[in-house]
């Protein structure tokens, strides 16, 4: 070995591998579970005309350890528009993805917050797009979710001395903060 070759474990990957070095991988996107009713039809669409819908929205983030590197990590979006205590339309969304992360490459102490955080961030805009098209498929104006900090929800959820000692192998997050609670069409 001559001293301009550097020692074999220092070599870098064959080119023809180009996930050797991803430190994190998106396996696959997936819609889990979709609900979308209209429990007032036809008459909704006459009072919808007279006022404007309440819709309280709630996001989760949940996430599970399938195996060795690999993680599930779904959003789950529920939303009932109401217009004088009368649903004009339900939206329940779970929308996952399975994630592989090179713990070798990511140290350990950042994969949980990446999980709760980057992941969520990814797949978001996948989820604004399908409540929008629903809402649209279901007779109403478009309905554009509001961008999510999930770095808040996060800190909200982990700072609670009650569930920060939770593993990241399955947990479930219940907040909305840093999403909106109302929106109107």
């Amino acid at each position: 070995m001559s001293e301009a070759d550097p020692p074999p474990e220092a070599k870098a990957p064959p080119p023809d591998d180009p996930t050797a070095s991803m430190p994190v991988r998106f396996l696959g996107q997936y819609i889990k579970d979709l609900s979308f009713e209209v429990p007032n039809a036809p008459d909704i669409y006459n009072l919808l005309r007279q006022k404007s819908p309440e819709i309280p929205i709630t996001i989760e983030t949940a996430v599970d350890h399938v195996n060795a590197g690999v993680f599930e990590v779904a959003l789950n979006v529920s939303l009932e528009a109401t217009v004088e205590d009368k649903a004009a339309f339900i939206l329940e969304l779970v929308y996952g993805c399975m994630v592989e992360i090179d713990q070798k490459n990511i140290p350990e102490e950042h994969v949980h917050p990446f999980l709760h955080i980057e992941v969520p961030r990814q797949i978001f805009p996948f989820v604004r797009e399908i409540v929008s098209s629903l809402t649209v498929g279901g007779g109403f104006p478009p309905l554009v979710l509001q961008i999510v900090d999930f770095n808040v929800i996060y800190r909200k959820k982990f700072s609670d001395p009650q569930t920060a000692g939770k593993s990241p192998s399955s947990e479930s997050d219940a907040s909305t903060d840093g999403a909106p609670q109302k929106e109107h069409t």
